[in-house]
Formats: structure tokens, sequence, C-alpha cells
């Protein structure tokens, strides 16, 4: 499902179409154990003719100890290792390189998924805690024209194992100590990678059910620590709404006013601001878990100090109860946009005028931008 394609004001070009489903007939990953619930995996191994209660001892391996040879898997009989992790824990994605920045702290791999699409997370150390961003989908389809990911359009949807996948590789390089700093502990997962995450709801949902769950169910990580990021899929805000875990909603507005975020955010023209914004905030009022606003800083589009005031009044018409909290980032370059970073003195205005207006702001801590890690940069490019 797309939109046709529109004249793009501010860039003077053609845009890209909206498209909400992957391309029909690629070819789909392989089965994994993650994509699975344990009665699931039990069945499968049975299928194949395998000790069905061998698959508990697989879930242990790869979310507790985060193996996934079959080698290093000692309690499980020599002879039938091989086939055991070769029907639960086939290969996903192979890293073709990995680039540093933050004198090691953040780290960018890129992916080669089985049918060679190529995706890439970003692995950030920080003094008190570790996060991984994730990629739900290969490209993205929601066409957002300062970002380098939605300008590349939609590849395909990533099953719920592939993006399990990139969260277990960083607890893995996490507790072997091969990100600068020593051995640690990942405790954050955004999904904030490539794609639209609400568009590939099935995956992303059972993706997060898998993290949250304890070992050998998942990974075992607190649903607080799991944001889910959106352009603003109102009917799939309500859908999460209603799944009953507590994950971190952040939604990426840019823009307070209509006008400008059908531009800057083309899925504005399917759900206005109000709307949008009010689904945010039935999500906060439902989980009581805080909002998060993301804005991208763009000189001279959206951080005039008016539409500070006016994103101050949008937020603030569902009360002061701490449902919400603005995160503006700082315009990350892209090769060749027009796009560019706010100046140091606007962003200040801007954090003023929400402050004033009792708006709790910050504005992001920019990591991995030398190495195209950051915010909207990440175009998964050999």
């Amino acid at each position: 499902m797309s939109d046709d394609h529109t004249t793009d004001p501010q860039a003077g070009r053609t845009a890209l179409p909206l498209v909400f489903t992957e391309p029909r007939g690629r070819a789909k990953p392989p089965r994994h154990l993650a994509d699975l619930t344990g009665p699931e995996r039990k069945a499968a191994l049975e299928a194949a003719g395998l000790p069905g209660f061998r698959a508990t001892q697989l879930g242990h391996h790869y979310f507790g100890r985060l193996v996934a040879d079959a080698e290093q898997m000692t309690d499980l009989p020599a002879g039938s290792r091989g086939d055991l992790v070769a029907e639960l824990l086939p290969p996903l994605m192979t890293p073709v390189r990995t680039l540093e920045a933050d004198r090691g702290t953040t780290r960018k791999t890129l992916w080669r998924l089985f049918d060679n699409a190529l995706v890439e997370s970003v692995l950030m150390r920080y003094p008190d805690r570790a996060t991984v961003c994730v990629s739900s989908q290969a490209g993205c389809g929601m066409a957002c024209p300062f970002c380098a990911t939605g300008q590349g359009g939609l590849q395909r949807n990533m099953s719920t194992a592939e993006i399990v996948d990139q969260v277990v590789s960083a607890a893995r390089d996490m507790r072997s100590g091969d990100v600068a700093g020593g051995p640690g502990r990942l405790s954050n997962v955004v999904f904030m990678g490539m794609g639209e995450p609400l568009a590939n709801y099935k995956a992303v949902i059972g993706a997060v059910r898998r993290l949250v769950a304890p070992p050998p169910e998942g990974l075992g990580l607190s649903a607080r620590n799991v944001t889910v990021s959106t352009v603003g899929l109102v009917p799939r805000i309500r859908q999460l709404t209603e799944e009953g875990i507590p994950v971190t909603l952040a939604l990426s507005l840019h823009a307070p006013d209509d006008e400008l975020r059908n531009e800057l955010v083309p899925i504005n023209t399917r759900s206005s601001v109000a709307e949008t914004v009010e689904a945010a905030w039935d999500y906060a009022r439902t989980t009581k878990r805080r909002v998060s606003i993301e804005y991208a800083m763009m000189r001279g589009i959206n951080d005039q100090a008016w539409r500070a005031d006016l994103l101050a009044d949008v937020l603030r018409g569902y009360g002061d109860w701490g449902w919400v909290h603005v995160n503006l980032i700082p315009l990350n370059p892209t090769p060749g946009s027009k796009w560019t970073a706010s100046d140091p003195a606007d962003e200040r205005e801007f954090v003023r005028r929400l402050e004033a207006k009792g708006i709790p702001t910050t504005v992001r801590d920019t990591r991995g931008r030398e190495i195209d890690g950051a915010c909207g940069q990440l175009a998964a490019a050999e």
C-alpha cells in the first residue's frame, strides 16, 4: 500500500511515497529459536526427530550464555549438537564491518542478512548503562526527507529473530569485553535504527516479548529499559497501548503544526499532529509510562521560537502531570542533504521556551556522528 508521489515544496523535488507493506515475493529468513515460544521450539525439534526437551537447553545457551556455537554447548550430546543447532539456531546475520567512535564506546555494525539485505545496529556504552539501537526493517517506507534511511525506501521487514539477534550480539560484545571499558552488561534497547518499528508490528512485538522474558524464553531485560520509536502510526500506537508491556514510547514528532509536519513526516497526512499526540497521551495515561517526544532540530525549518511555544501548548493541552518529555536531537548530516543542524543559540532558546512552559526537555548527546551511526544517518551502504 503506498501513496502517489508528491512534490516536496521544501526540497523542490518529487517526494517518495509512503510504503506500509514489504514487497511481495521476498523469501523468509530461516526459522530460529527466537521466533518461537517454548512449546513451539519443543515441537519443532520433535518434528525433526530430535528430543524436544533439548529446546530448553538451547534457549539457556542462546539467551542465558549468549552462545550459538554448537562446540560450546558441552551439556548437549556431541553426536546431535550440530543437528540441534541447525534446527533452532541457524545463522541469521553476518557482520560485514564494525566501525568505532567515541574512543571505542560507540560501535556501529553493518550486517548482511540471509538474502543479502543490509541493516545496521549501533551499540553505545555510557558510564551508567549500555544501549543498543536496533533496526526493525531493511530500509524504511516512511519517506521522511531529512533521514538517510527513509530516502532509501523499504526493502523488507525483519523477522523477530533477526531483530533479537542484534540485541544478543550486542549483549555478547558487552559481556566479552569487546567494547571499551571492559566486560559489562547490556541494559537498554532502543528501536531507533533502520525502519519504522510499528510498520513491522507483529515481529517487533514478538522481539519485545523475547527481550523481556527471562531465559530460556528470552533475554531477561526490563521492559522499562526498552524504547519503541514511531513516526506516528496511530492505529498501531493504540494497539501497543493494549499490549500490557510497559515499554517506553518515543514519538518522532519533529513539528508541532500540520503544515510543516506533512512535509517532514509524511505519515502526518494520514493522522494529524492532534490525533498523533492524543494517541501518545493515551499510551502514557494507560501505561503510566512517560512518553518521549523526539524532535530533530533543523536550521530555519522547525527551530523557530514560536514553534517551541506551539509545541509546548500542544503537549500541555493534555495536562502537566509529567506524561511527556521532549528530546531535542541536533540534526545529523547526511551526504548531499540540504538539511542542517540548528544554530546553538536557536537551540538554547527553543529549550528555554519549552522549559518556561513546564515541559521537561533535554538535548540528546549525539553519538557516532563521524561513523554515520547517529539518528537519521543509517543507510547500510557497503
